[in-house]
């Protein structure tokens, strides 16, 4: 690995104890989201911080699919959306009304809930936990928020944002029998001298070593991340025909076409008559039309 890791993800447990860590810097990930819109600093701070946020959860799911981590207000910042998969894909993005100014939590996002969504696909079953944001000074202590009173677990997020890295690290203490009562405390007391320039700067090796050297870590083989949109042309005609035929071609007969774009990651669909015309033919949708005799 380079001096700076980049785009990784990083486990970590103290042995003979009840608690667990995570780190990940995101790099090229994180320019991929900025490549797409422009968004102010405020803003693009927020969304940073929820993009490594997700990338650190999504290690706590158990099978392969998603978590969606949410954020919907009546705020400036009226809703922030990442999706973090078990692949170790991310997506993520935000809507705001200018001017959005730096502040705590609960001045941007206004009369906000937070909701963390577990997915897994198909017509299994879909979990999600939601609670209000009252007076959340920032992200990590809205979601320490979340798993004390969703998760009943302890739980401490530190989250920082650069100019081209965006990167966390979460500690959590497991619901398991230990003999070093004190362990939660002492990690927590020694990750809180780390600052946001070390957290976004050091390697990741360097971080662990310069807060835990005293102790006994175990750190596992870091995992790739990557920025992924999911969206397909397959997935934008499912969308279009749940639309049903009318209401498509009353777009085609007033704009000519069919434009969608995908809030993700900016890609342009386009349908004209003839696709919609072959796209309702196909599904067997298109009502039989009379001939009219000349």
């Amino acid at each position: 690995m380079s001096q700076r890791d980049s785009d990784v993800l990083s486990r970590f447990v103290f042995e003979r104890t009840h608690v667990r860590g995570e780190l990940v810097h995101l790099d090229a990930t994180w320019r991929a989201i900025l490549e797409r819109r422009d968004y102010p600093e405020p803003v693009r701070e927020l969304l940073g911080q929820a993009m490594a946020a997700a990338a650190l959860l999504i290690t706590t799911i158990k099978f392969n699919g998603s978590l969606i981590l949410q954020i919907q207000g009546e705020g400036p910042v009226s809703l922030i959306v990442v999706q973090a998969k078990s692949d170790r894909t991310l997506r993520g993005l935000a809507h705001w009304t200018d001017p959005v100014l730096p502040g705590p939590l609960a001045q941007q996002v206004g009369n906000a809930r937070l909701a963390i969504t577990l997915d897994q696909g198909g017509d299994r079953e879909r979990y999600q936990g939601i609670v209000a944001l009252e007076t959340e000074e920032n992200l990590a202590h809205a979601l320490e928020d979340y798993f004390a009173r969703s998760e009943q677990l302890a739980t401490r997020l530190w989250l920082a944002v650069g100019e081209d890295r965006a990167a966390g690290m979460l500690l959590q203490a497991l619901p398991a029998e230990t003999e070093d009562a004190d362990a939660w405390n002492r990690s927590v007391q020694l990750a809180d001298t780390l600052s946001d320039q070390e957290l976004l700067e050091l390697p990741q090796r360097e971080v662990l070593r310069r807060l835990f050297h005293e102790e006994d870590v175990r750190v596992f083989e870091p995992e790739p991340v990557s920025f992924r949109c999911t969206c397909t042309r397959e997935r934008i005609e499912t969308v279009l025909r749940s639309l049903g035929y009318a209401e498509v071609r009353s777009i085609i007969a007033e704009q000519g076409r069919v434009s969608v774009d995908c809030e993700f990651c900016n890609q342009n669909y386009v349908f004209d008559p003839v696709d919609v015309e072959k796209l309702f033919a196909a599904a067997d949708h298109q009502p039989s039309v009379p001939r009219t005799r000349h």
